[in-house]
């Protein structure tokens, strides 16, 4: 670790531009009693960029990274370990302490100009803090730093230079598993911030499919009691049609027997067919203009005056359906 006046570290910097320089320890940032330095280290040379966890990136053109911040058009934050991607990610206030507000390539290397405000000031001076640590984007693929994001005060640096880089693995972008996009409906291209945004929304939808199930809306269901009183109203309603239609059948055939229009024999016949769809409208069209084929047995005549009223053949059949005398019959029909 190089201390001590900070230009003679800055040129000793300049003069490590190679590989070798990786492996060197960060260098202070500052001296006991000193200002905030107005120039910062922000990438070691390159073209190969290696961290202390392992990691490595290459940036063989720092003026790239030149040319992105001017088309950026705006200071970029400092800030104290990384507040703006850690709690500002979360909604939480990450002031910054600093600002940069220029980009330059010397000897391979990223510097950056920066304004430092009181707190990033006397955190530097103090020596709270004594190392810088950038944010930039990478291709992820190639590995090649793009532009620079941020940069955070720090005390575990990671890149091995001035203005120094902490190990933070929320700054790569991971490429999602496609076969998941494609399960949360996403583009192949969506982030894992998207994948988290589409699993919070399903989980939503869950807890809402199984409140509802629990409690469903009384407007679209009828209570079980009330259903199945309502299916045996409906039984007893179709039993009472089909007994009242047998009896209308089981009497108008007889009728057409004690007639003498169809023989006595035939009856069932007749009941049978009476019984298919229309086979009643059917029956008595044809019994309407038959002529008779047997002597009328009698049994729908007029009674003679005073005797108690006989019933036609279409009653007697309907009291041997319900179960009923002739003479309680009789006298319903009375009442």
């Amino acid at each position: 670790m190089v201390e001590g006046d900070p230009g003679r570290a800055i040129r000793h910097v300049s003069g490590m531009a190679n590989a070798s320089f990786l492996q060197l320890s960060g260098l202070a940032l500052n001296v006991e009693g000193s200002a905030a330095p107005d120039w910062v280290q922000l990438v070691p040379a390159g073209p190969a960029v290696e961290g202390r966890d392992g990691r490595r990136w290459t940036m063989a053109d720092p003026e790239r990274l030149v040319a992105a911040f001017a088309a950026h058009g705006a200071d970029l934050p400092v800030d104290f370990e990384h507040a703006t991607q850690i709690k500002g990610g979360r909604g939480e206030p990450a002031p910054a302490v600093g600002w940069i507000k220029a980009v330059e390539a010397r000897n391979g290397a990223l510097w950056g100009r920066v304004d430092w405000n009181a707190d990033g000031a006397n955190a530097v001076a103090s020596r709270a803090y004594r190392y810088l640590s950038p944010v930039f984007r990478f291709d992820p693929a190639t590995k090649a730093v793009l532009a620079m994001v941020s940069a955070g005060l720090t005390n575990n640096p990671n890149l091995h230079l001035a203005a120094l880089n902490a190990a933070q693995p929320e700054t790569e972008t991971l490429s999602m598993d496609k076969a998941v996009l494609e399960a949360l409906g996403l583009k192949p291209d969506a982030t894992a911030a998207d994948a988290v945004v589409a699993i919070n929304q399903l989980q939503v939808a869950k807890t809402t499919a199984l409140n509802a199930a629990a409690h469903p809306d009384p407007e679209h269901f009828v209570p079980r009691a009330d259903h199945q009183l309502a299916l045996n109203r409906i039984a007893d309603f179709e039993t009472e049609a089909k007994t009242r239609a047998e009896a209308e059948i089981l009497g108008a055939v007889e009728a057409a027997v004690a007639a003498g229009k169809i023989a006595p024999a035939s009856k069932e016949y007749h009941l049978a067919s009476c019984r298919a769809e229309g086979g009643l409208e059917r029956f008595r069209a044809m019994i309407g203009s038959a002529p008779a084929i047997t002597a009328p047995s009698g049994a729908d005549r007029k009674d003679p005056p005073g005797a108690e009223p006989a019933l036609t053949a279409e009653e007697l059949a309907m009291c041997r359906q319900f179960n009923m005398t002739p003479e309680a019959f009789a006298l319903a029909k009375k009442e």
